[in-house]
C-alpha cells in the first residue's frame, strides 16, 4: 500500500526559510472558505498570520491561493468517516513530530499543541446527556469508541498544550463531558465588514430572478438540511409570493429533498453549489435566515452582520453565536427554531417592516466591528509564543531518573 501522505510544497519551502520565523503547522480536514466551518475558520486565521509565520498545512483538501506549504493526505471515497479521521491521526502524527515549533490542530486526534474545538463534543453528545443504558450501548460501539478517543486524545495535558473554544457554548459543554477543571480558553470567530454595494446586489438580484420589490432570503451552510432549511422552507410557504430563498451550499440531499416535497416552491428558492464567493448572495438577499437546531458558534449570521444584514436565528441552545445577541435589538431569536409558524412571521416581520430592519442592521453592525480576524490572529500569535516558550522550558527542565547503574534521559520529544 502506497503511502497516503504526499507532500505538495507551493510557496516558503523549508530550504527557503527565513531565520526567526516560527515553522507553524495547520492541521485541518480541508483547507479552504467554500468549506465553510472549521475550515474557513482556519483559513481566516492563516490568511492574517501567514507574513508573520512559515505556514504548513496538513489537509485531505485544498481550494485558497493563500502563500502555505501544503501536505495532502489522500483519503479513500468508501472509508467511513471515523476511520478517515484516524488515519489522518496517524499521518499526522509522523508528519509533525519534528520540524516544527507549533502544531495547531481543528481536528480530532492526538496531534497538536494548539487544538481548537469547533464543534459540541462528541462525548457530551452522546455520552454525558444520555441515561446510563444507552451510555452502555455506546461502549459496545467500535466507531463511538474510536470517536470518543480521539476526542479524548486532544485534552491529554502535555507541555505547551492549549486547548481553545470557539464559543462560550462548547467551553461549557467540554467542561461537563470531561470535568470542570478542564483550561480552556474562548476564540471566537472573527469577521470583515463589507461596505453595501448596490451595483453588486442588483447584478445578483437579476441572476437570481428576483424583481425590484421581492423580498429575498438567504440561508448559507455547508450543510443547509442541519441548519433549518426544512423549517425555512415550511416557513417560506407562508409568506407572500413575493418572497424569495437562495440557498448556499445546496447538495444532493437538498436538491432531492426540494423535488420529493417542496416542488410548489421551486419558482421561489434558488440552489447554489457550495462556493468561496458568498458575499454577492448576502449583498442581493434583504434578510440572512438561521434556524439551526445545532451551532457551536454560527459565522454565516455573523458574516450577514457584517453585510449589513438582520438576522433570524436559533436561541443560545442551538447556537453559540446567540450568547452574544439581544432579540429585536441586533438580531430576531427565536424561541423555538422548529415552529415554521414562528420563523414565518420573523421573517415577515423583518421583510415589511422597515424600522425593524433598520435598527436591526445599525446595531448588527456595531456588534460585527467587535468580531475581527485580525484581533483573533493577534491573540492566537500570542499564544503560539506562550506555547513555544513552555515546550522549551519543559524541555530544559525535564528529569534525568536513574535506572540501577545508568542514567535514561527521558526528555520528551518536541514535536
Amino acid at each position: 500500500m502506497k503511502n497516503p501522505a504526499t507532500a505538495q510544497p507551493i510557496a516558503n519551502s523549508p530550504d527557503t526559510r527565513v531565520r526567526g520565523r516560527l515553522r507553524v503547522a495547520i492541521l485541518v480536514d480541508r483547507f479552504g472558505q467554500k468549506f465553510g466551518g472549521a475550515e474557513a475558520y482556519s483559513v481566516n486565521v492563516v490568511e492574517s498570520m501567514s507574513k508573520q509565520y512559515e505556514v504548513t498545512v496538513i489537509a485531505h483538501e485544498f481550494d485558497h491561493d493563500l502563500p502555505v506549504n501544503e501536505i495532502l493526505i489522500k483519503r479513500r471515497l468508501f472509508w467511513p468517516n471515523w476511520y478517515r479521521i484516524w488515519n489522518f491521526s496517524r499521518h499526522a502524527q509522523r508528519l509533525t513530530r519534528e520540524g516544527y515549533d507549533v502544531v495547531h490542530s481543528h481536528m480530532d486526534g492526538p496531534s497538536g499543541d494548539i487544538q481548537t474545538m469547533h464543534v459540541s463534543p462528541y462525548k457530551y453528545r452522546h455520552m454525558t446527556t444520555k441515561p446510563w443504558w444507552r451510555r452502555a450501548f455506546s461502549c459496545l460501539s467500535l466507531r463511538k469508541m474510536a470517536y470518543l478517543y480521539l476526542e479524548g486524545s486532544r485534552l491529554h495535558h502535555q507541555p505547551g498544550r492549549h486547548i481553545v473554544a470557539v464559543s462560550p457554548t462548547t467551553r461549557d459543554q467540554l467542561r461537563q463531558a470531561y470535568g470542570s477543571a478542564l483550561n480552556i480558553g474562548v476564540m471566537t470567530p472573527g469577521v470583515r465588514i463589507v461596505p453595501r454595494n448596490e451595483a453588486v446586489r442588483q447584478r445578483v438580484r437579476a441572476q437570481l430572478g428576483w424583481k425590484k420589490n421581492d423580498i429575498g432570503y438567504v440561508l448559507i451552510a455547508r450543510n443547509p438540511m442541519r441548519k433549518g432549511l426544512i423549517v425555512t422552507l415550511q416557513a417560506l410557504r407562508l409568506l407572500p409570493a413575493s418572497c424569495h430563498l437562495v440557498v448556499v451550499g445546496a447538495d444532493a440531499a437538498t436538491r432531492q429533498e426540494i423535488d420529493a416535497h417542496y416542488a410548489d416552491l421551486r419558482a421561489r428558492v434558488k440552489l447554489i453549489e457550495p462556493t468561496p464567493e458568498v458575499s454577492g448572495y448576502f449583498q442581493a438577499a434583504d434578510i440572512c435566515v438561521h434556524p439551526t437546531l445545532n451551532d457551536s458558534f454560527g459565522m454565516a449570521p455573523l458574516e450577514a452582520m457584517a453585510h449589513g444584514l438582520p438576522i433570524v436565528i436559533s436561541n443560545v441552545k442551538y447556537c453559540g453565536f446567540s450568547q452574544y445577541l439581544t432579540h429585536e435589538r441586533n438580531a430576531w431569536v427565536l424561541a423555538e427554531p422548529r415552529d415554521p409558524v414562528a420563523l414565518a412571521h420573523a421573517m415577515q416581520e423583518l421583510g415589511f417592516s422597515q424600522h425593524l430592519r433598520t435598527t436591526l442592521v445599525q446595531q448588527g453592525l456595531l456588534l460585527a466591528e467587535s468580531f475581527s480576524w485580525d484581533q483573533v490572529a493577534t491573540r492566537y500569535e500570542g499564544l503560539y509564543s506562550t506555547c513555544v516558550a513552555e515546550k522549551r522550558w519543559a524541555h530544559r527542565h525535564a528529569k534525568v531518573e536513574p535506572l540501577d547503574d545508568f542514567y535514561i534521559d527521558r526528555t520528551e520529544s518536541v514535536s
